[in-house]
């Protein structure tokens, strides 16, 4: 479970405040997705869960501990996949699998056995020593997922894991996000494609100019604003809460 409690980020000598209070519950075995306007915080408050960013203020809390971001032990649970982190395009899959196994301090055994069960998966043995870069979108995003996956993380964190791709490459990592779940993974998903949450989901948190406004099942979410879907109700929070709303309706 991840407790996040306050959380704040600024830039630029305390000037920027990317994340201003955002309190948020996740548990394990479930997908919580992360909804928010572009600059609302997101992607700053996942690179915070993901250790990858110190907070300014406030706590994350792993299974009642409070995160260390300079703790190794920490960060081999936790995969962190954004489109903003690109693989080297001159190394093949197979090199890729090697390399960042090492980093996670990985058996050449178990380095083998996650890889084959995770390119089997998803479709990338006949590619393995084909170079990244000559890959087409959906398979560059199926190869930067397994090795995302490949040291078996307990933390899964993902933003927009399926921007831009076809129905088939889609559906393939939608199945495959549902197994972790099973699995008991505490998966966080970030994305705008509201469907894919009413369809994965089972809680919601709603990110809105830096602060959390709703936390709670999907199932909740309409009816906290007595509405019928989840696009519905979103809007009805962003229209309530964005610091800009004057503005707006004058």
């Amino acid at each position: 479970m991840i407790t996040i409690s306050h959380l704040r980020k600024t830039f630029k000598n305390n000037k920027v405040e990317a994340v201003k209070d955002v309190s948020l519950t996740i548990n394990d075995g479930e997908i919580f997705a992360l909804l928010g306007p572009n600059g609302a915080g997101k992607t700053t408050t996942m690179r915070m869960v993901s250790t990858l960013l110190a907070p300014t203020s406030g706590t994350i809390l792993f299974d009642g501990k409070e995160a260390d971001p300079g703790d190794p032990k920490l960060r081999r649970r936790i995969a962190f996949l954004t489109n903003e982190i690109r693989l080297d395009g001159q190394f093949t899959p197979d090199e890729l699998a090697d390399y960042y196994g090492h980093l996670y301090e990985m058996t050449p055994e178990q380095i083998k056995e996650h890889r084959d069960k995770l390119f089997d998966y998803f479709g990338i043995s006949e590619f393995r020593n084909r170079r990244y870069e000559t890959f087409s979108t959906g398979m560059k995003q199926k190869t930067s997922l397994a090795i995302c996956l490949l040291h078996d993380p307990d933390t899964i964190i993902f933003d927009e894991p399926t921007n831009g791709l076809d129905i088939l490459t889609q559906h393939l990592i939608e199945s495959y996000l549902v197994k972790l779940k099973e699995e008991g993974k505490c998966i966080i998903l970030s994305t705008h494609i509201l469907d894919l949450v009413s369809r994965l989901a089972d809680r919601v948190g709603i990110i809105v100019d830096g602060k959390s406004v709703f936390c709670g099942t999907v199932e909740e979410l309409p009816k906290s604003r007595n509405v019928s879907t989840v696009e519905e109700a979103f809007l009805e929070l962003y229209k309530e809460n964005h610091e800009e709303k004057a503005i707006i309706e004058k």
